[in-house]
């Protein structure tokens, strides 16, 4: 198992823990079936009202998608097979309230599940970066997401600069991605005292607010989610070449952290 999903009948919260420490809880392919597995399960689990996602230990909240996972492509050129467009509480169809608890490093593929929580807390030690660039891929799905919560300007940046900078917990709660700042050690205690609130209103009045929120934006985050595949068919370099670039990652100078 590559989650862990602990139950707190009382107060109504789901927490969701991605438990790969030892990979940067990076996402497999066994990831995504237990992602869209468990969201289909907690759609229909009256007793759970709000979820908490978070990853495992403290060094990171997801790192994306596991460079060791396999992805076959179809040879078309105008398709491309992302299995991380699944892992998300939304693709799911669910509409119950989820808070992300940003332990760590939050990067690439990551950008798909804090794209669909309904907003994030954060550890102070906390970073948000988006590697594609530097090797040479096209950040196309995790753009959208992030140019839907950010500043337009901070969300190119932050695409644009790759692995050369990352967002640091401060910075990210100055331009509003973050909502709140804990002390590592209280990250999931304040996580879940937001979800226990959200849990202990009435749920029908929840999920509808949750449900207009994302209707606000949904028809222009559809129309430009429809440009990624062409834009990362288009735009990728060779898989071997980005592997190439990957592998020549500890010999690029240290980011900046801003």
């Amino acid at each position: 198992m590559t989650l862990r999903v602990e139950r707190d009948g009382a107060g109504g919260v789901a927490v969701v823990t991605l438990d790969r420490e030892r990979r940067h809880n990076a996402v497999d392919l066994a990831t995504v079936a237990e992602l869209k597995a468990v969201w289909r399960e907690l759609r229909h689990d009256d007793a759970v009202r709000a979820v908490v996602l978070t990853g495992a230990g403290r060094a990171a909240f997801c790192t994306g998608i596991d460079r060791d996972a396999s992805v076959p492509q179809p040879s078309s050129p105008y398709s491309v097979d992302d299995p991380l467009q699944a892992i998300g509480p939304k693709a799911a169809d669910l509409w119950k309230p989820v808070v992300a608890a940003v332990n760590g490093m939050a990067c690439g593929g990551a950008f798909y599940l804090l794209g669909e929580s309904e907003f994030l807390i954060a550890s102070r030690t906390a970073t948000f970066f988006d590697p594609h660039t530097s090797y040479g891929m096209v950040s196309a799905y995790e753009a959208v997401y992030m140019a839907q919560r950010m500043p337009f300007g901070e969300a190119a940046r932050m695409s644009l600069m790759g692995t050369a900078e990352r967002l640091s917990a401060q910075r990210a709660y100055e331009i509003g991605l973050v909502s709140e700042l804990a002390e590592p050690g209280e990250l999931l205690e304040a996580a879940l005292r937001a979800a226990r609130t959200l849990a202990s209103f009435p749920t029908e009045a929840v999920q509808g607010t949750v449900r207009a929120l994302w209707s606000a934006k949904q028809a222009a985050l559809q129309q430009a989610l429809a440009q990624a595949p062409a834009l990362i068919a288009l735009g990728n370099l060779p898989p071997e070449r980005q592997a190439e670039l990957f592998a020549g990652r500890r010999t690029a100078p240290e980011p900046q952290v801003r």
